[in-house]
């Protein structure tokens, strides 16, 4: 494939952030005295943005109540700001992908439905040695994935033109290629207009889709975003 831009998603994909994002959704839920969850309870639950997140920790009952929603939300900023790095790590074999593919030539690029305070100081904390194009986070006045406009925005920062994007999911040999771990990923490459590709080890399940293509291993992963590497 060889791709001349590569737009990873961040949770699930280039880092662990799981038990992190837990604990501090469970501090907001023991603030209002409602239940906590399960690690893997919450695997179901991220990937939409905080608010979302926050929104589906409460019960039914509650899920209504925004002006609820909105306090549990500040006691889960609060939390996770200062608890953001305690347990979270690169999946093993992240680092050196992405060393690689800078090696390379390829342009690297993060879109993530996370903070964009937040995108920012885990990708600086690590991976400060790669020059990403953009790290694109939930920010105010931008709609969250799976709308195109992150796609387009990278693609700009990127210094490429849109046209020149595969019109449809894997359509051409290469361009860009956006890398996820779960449905909303894989439709923001289509919404974009680009080839998504889903990885095995992140937070949803994503063997068994017709027609998508699933890196079960970051090894896995290189072969297919670097076919011909020496």
């Amino acid at each position: 494939m060889n791709p001349q831009l590569i737009i990873f998603d961040l949770d699930g994909t280039l880092l662990d952030t799981l038990d992190d994002l837990s604990a501090a959704v469970n501090f907001a839920m023991q603030q209002k005295g409602f239940p906590q969850h399960t690690r893997e309870e919450y695997r179901m639950m991220v990937g939409h943005g905080a608010r979302n997140l926050m929104t589906k920790a409460l019960p039914a009952e509650h899920r209504n109540d925004e002006e609820l929603v909105d306090e549990v939300l500040a006691d889960f900023r609060t939390y996770y700001n200062t608890h953001i790095d305690v347990f979270t790590k690169p999946f093993s074999g992240i680092p050196e992908l992405l060393a690689e593919l800078h090696r390379k030539g390829t342009k690297l690029a993060v879109a993530s439905n996370k903070f964009q305070e937040g995108t920012e100081h885990l990708i600086k904390e690590f991976f400060p040695n790669i020059p990403f194009v953009a790290i694109l986070g939930n920010r105010p006045g931008y709609p969250l994935k799976p709308d195109p406009e992150v796609v387009e925005e990278v693609l700009r920062k990127a210094g490429l033109q849109k046209e020149n994007a595969p019109l449809s999911p894997g359509r051409g040999a290469g361009g860009e290629v956006l890398v996820g771990d779960s449905d909303t990923d894989m439709e923001t490459a289509a919404n974009g207009g680009i080839r998504g590709i889903a990885v095995g080890w992140g937070y949803r399940n994503m063997e068994g889709i017709q027609g998508l293509t699933v890196a079960r291993s970051v090894e896995e992963l290189q072969k297919i975003l670097l076919p011909d590497n020496k």
